[in-house]
């Protein structure tokens, strides 16, 4: 049977869903709550277990006499050699691609490093720990939380899975990572405050032996043993690509950003620079909406009382899209353009208004995937170094297939959360 360990502060919010971590004393009821500031802090990264094969034959002739007959025999058996570990190479990497971790990752193209098979084997139960950067940053955080519990939860073999929550300090994370350690967990999961707030911790874990998995941010370091990474800049640019098309190459828009610091915060923003390469198009007011509705509202009702002409809105979380969409309903003006992402709040205003938008994939069940990572390690299956989760953008059609009425506005898609987890923590009253 599996325990669950939460530990972190949570305060309760009229916005944000409720929510809870299975421990040892029974179910514990939190709720999540938004906060507004992005302290700095340190990381370590996981070991790079890498496999590379070479294999060189060189010319095979006629030979005469016993020399010749031994440098012959010598070389046949270095050819096959060769041609053994070259099979083995194949069929290990034919079978890191064959482990699911979730529907859209892939291996990094051009990246052929490998962990190799059994580099981490060991007998369950197993104990993995989680260093999460925020879990009450925003809905899709407390989702993404879900997500990696419900995973480890499905799997008889996690014996423990524990979760620190950084709450948006580096410092925490790095104590967090440490603590990780000291408990001798079998595995760690990271998803990093900032670039550089877990590279220490990481490479501390993986020169104990411990595998380190890092997904929702990408570090400055490449010590970890498994990353997986939503593509930020394929995320901001998919976002900019659409407001480029839909302006004609010319025009004025908003940009409301993510938590100051935050790795897909930065990559996303650079996605956005990107598409706008060559155009005439111009960021006129730029802050942090740091993901949550209520900060995207006062930013975008700032943005509007300011000057309320503009062409297009790039958005870096459906949560602020859906406070702008408000602002604009509630001064009654037509709502431009905008960019937003797979949240059933969104989908459900979306459909409604029928605006023109576009919704980037990034779902909250990369928490599972991270676990997934892990036990596929711990069961001694060969995995990738570097995934990229870079799916196409969503349009109203699949927004519609995907939306749930009976659902609240903080569920996030795609999930692999259980019909009844996701009832019991969105569903409407």
């Amino acid at each position: 049977m599996t325990s669950f360990f939460f530990t972190g502060s949570f305060t309760p919010s009229r916005t944000q869903p409720t929510w809870e971590f299975e421990g040892a004393g029974g179910r514990l009821p939190h709720q999540q709550h938004q906060t507004s500031s992005l302290p700095e802090q340190g990381r370590e990264d996981a070991p790079d277990c890498t496999c590379t094969v070479s294999n060189r034959v060189f010319g095979i002739g006629t030979h005469r006499g016993a020399v010749g007959r031994t440098a012959m025999r010598r070389t046949l058996m270095n050819l096959g050699l060769g041609l053994l570990l070259a099979t083995t190479a194949v069929v290990s990497s034919a079978s890191a691609q064959e482990v699911n971790l979730m529907n859209g990752v892939t291996p990094r193209p051009g990246d052929d490093q490998m962990v190799a098979a059994d580099a981490f084997k060991k007998d369950g139960p197993w104990k993995i720990g989680m260093s999460h950067f925020g879990v009450n940053a925003n809905t899709w955080t407390v989702q993404m939380s879900h997500e990696a519990e419900s995973a480890a939860k499905k799997d008889s073999r996690v014996g423990q899975f524990i979760l620190l929550d950084a709450n948006l300090s580096q410092s925490k994370q790095i104590a967090d990572i440490e603590d990780l350690i000291a408990q001798k967990v079998d595995a760690i999961i990271v998803t990093p405050v900032t670039p550089t707030s877990a590279d220490a911790g990481i490479a501390k874990a993986v020169a104990a032996g411990i595998p380190v998995i890092v997904h929702t941010g990408l570090t400055e370091t490449d010590k970890y043993t498994v990353d997986i990474q939503g593509g930020g800049q394929h995320f901001g640019k998919v976002m900019g690509d659409f407001l480029v098309k839909k302006l004609g190459g010319k025009g004025n828009i908003w940009v409301l950003r993510g938590y100051p610091a935050h790795p897909e915060d930065i990559n996303r923003y650079a996605g956005l620079l990107e598409a706008l390469k060559g155009t005439d198009i111009k960021i006129v007011a730029e802050d942090a909406g740091k993901w949550q509705y209520d900060t995207g509202k006062q930013v975008c009702e700032a943005f509007y009382l300011n000057d309320p002409q503009v062409d297009g809105i790039w958005s870096s979380g459906a949560d602020m899209s859906r406070a702008c969409m408000d602002v604009f309903t509630q001064y009654g003006t037509p709502i431009p353009p905008i960019t937003g992402e797979g949240n059933n709040g969104f989908f459900g205003q979306w459909i409604e208004s029928g605006i023109d938008s576009i919704a980037p994939e990034y779902g909250p069940e990369q928490g599972a995937a991270g676990v997934r990572a892990a036990v596929a390690l711990l069961e001694g299956k060969p995995l990738h170094k570097r995934y990229v989760y870079e799916p196409e953008g969503w349009g109203i059609d699949k927004a519609k297939a995907a939306y749930r009425k009976d659902l609240s506005a903080n569920a996030w898609f795609p999930s692999s959360l259980t019909e009844e987890e996701l009832k019991s923590y969105y569903g409407n009253p």
